[in-house]
């Protein structure tokens, strides 16, 4: 049984998509797109900066349910299977 993913998790998947991407042109470029947008360490890009942190840290315990719930759909199967 696949997971669901809900709101929460598609708002982090899409602000750590975008916090990667951020960080591939700072990378490649010099260029920081919300430094651009929001202006250098206003308090906007602050808090872009914060959120984009925290879906990573919730993109964390995400894979791990994700993991956790495929194991459990592999063990159902394989037991199953017997």
């Amino acid at each position: 049984m696949a997971t669901r993913m809900n709101a929460l998790d598609w708002l982090s998947l899409a602000l750590v998509i975008i916090g990667g991407l951020n960080w591939g042109l700072i990378g490649a470029l010099r260029f920081d797109l919300v430094a651009a947008i929001f202006g250098e360490m206003t308090l906007l890009s602050r808090i872009i900066y914060i959120l984009v942190g925290l879906a990573a840290l919730y993109m964390l315990y995400f894979a791990t349910r994700v993991g956790s719930s495929d194991r459990a759909d592999e063990t159902r199967t394989t037991t199953a299977r017997k």
